[in-house]
C-alpha cells in the first residue's frame, strides 16, 4: 500500500543481489528504497543487510515494518532501537546489520 500511495514510478522489480523485491520512490524530497525480502522471515536480515550495503544505508537510515502480536489489530507504534522482543525477523535484521539502531514500525495483528 505504501508503494501505491507513493506512486512508485517503475513499480516493483526483483533484485537478485539482495534476494528481494524492491522499488524506488520519492516522498517529500527524500529518495526511498522499498524492500520486500523474498527469504524466510528468520533470514530476511540478510536481504536487508545486502540492500543497506548496495544503497550505502546505515542502520539508523532503515525503517523496519513488521507485525506485532502484542499490539491490538491495526494499532501502529513507532519505536527506535531496542531488542527484537522475540520477533525472529527483527532478530535476523539486528544480527545481519550488527546493530539495533533501526526504527521499527510495529503493526498490531493481535493474538489469535
Amino acid at each position: 500500500r505504501l508503494a501505491q500511495q507513493l506512486a512508485v514510478a517503475e513499480g516493483w522489480r526483483v533484485d537478485r543481489r539482495c534476494c528481494a523485491d524492491m522499488a524506488l520512490a520519492v516522498a517529500h524530497g527524500l529518495e526511498l528504497v522499498l524492500l520486500k525480502p523474498r527469504r524466510l522471515m528468520n533470514l530476511n536480515g540478510l536481504s536487508v543487510a545486502s540492500a543497506a550495503d548496495i544503497y550505502n544505508l546505515r542502520p539508523e537510515d532503515i525503517y523496519l515494518v513488521h507485525d506485532d502480536l502484542d499490539k491490538a489489530l491495526g494499532k501502529v507504534v513507532i519505536k527506535l532501537g531496542g531488542s527484537a522482543r522475540g520477533h525472529n525477523g527483527v532478530r535476523s535484521c539486528i544480527s545481519a546489520l550488527h546493530s539495533n539502531e533501526m526504527t521499527r514500525l510495529r503493526v498490531g495483528i493481535g493474538r489469535p
